[in-house]
């Protein structure tokens, strides 16, 4: 399943604030979580409607649903895809199970070896929050050959710093308004 938040929104009625990881896909592939009575997707799914288009990121939230991921990953072989989380762990184990893909590892703190953390879990993008960024920061994951990746990003004035200072991508919820300011 692909969701944002480990709860249901208000939106899901009596299913409201259930833990996902707590429900059987049969409960929940017909609870509306939009006001537009949208359906949470499978990844599967997600994949299919991205196609080649574009690549995808794919942040896993769960423990220990590396198997099920790299499954689905391999049913879409055309799809550009990255993996990244939280839990480290999650990096090193995919990467192990399938050199070649590319994983990163999101932080919400400035680690004081970033470098280490990156290499450690054989990631390429490293994902920092938008507070925990300067030039040392990216100068660092740029000599050990990494991307930064900065979530998430909605301010422009913040978003043409980050720019300026060499950040490889910007993680928004804005992306039409941060394209106008970082063109202009």
């Amino acid at each position: 399943m692909v969701h944002h938040d480990p709860v249901l929104p208000a939106a899901a009625g009596i299913l409201a604030g259930a833990e996902i990881a707590e429900l059987d896909w049969s409960e929940l592939r017909d609870v509306a979580v939009g006001a537009d009575g949208a359906r949470i997707p499978t990844l599967d799914a997600v994949l299919d409607a991205a196609g080649s288009r574009t690549a995808v990121y794919v942040e896993v939230k769960a423990s220990h649903i590396d198997v099920q991921v790299l499954r689905c990953l391999a049913r879409h072989p055309d799809v550009v895809v990255a993996v990244h989380g939280f839990d480290h762990r999650v990096a090193r184990r995919m990467v192990d199970a399938a050199p070649g893909l590319a994983v990163g590892i999101l932080t919400d703190a400035y680690l004081l070896d970033p470098v280490h953390a990156l290499h450690g879990a054989g990631a390429r993008d490293y994902w920092p929050h938008r507070e925990s960024v300067d030039r040392g920061l990216v100068d660092a994951i740029h000599a050990a050959g990494g991307r930064v990746v900065v979530w998430t990003v909605n301010d422009p004035t913040q978003a043409r710093w980050l720019a300026e200072i060499g950040v490889d991508a910007l993680c928004t919820d804005v992306v039409d308004e941060l394209r106008a300011a970082l063109a202009g």
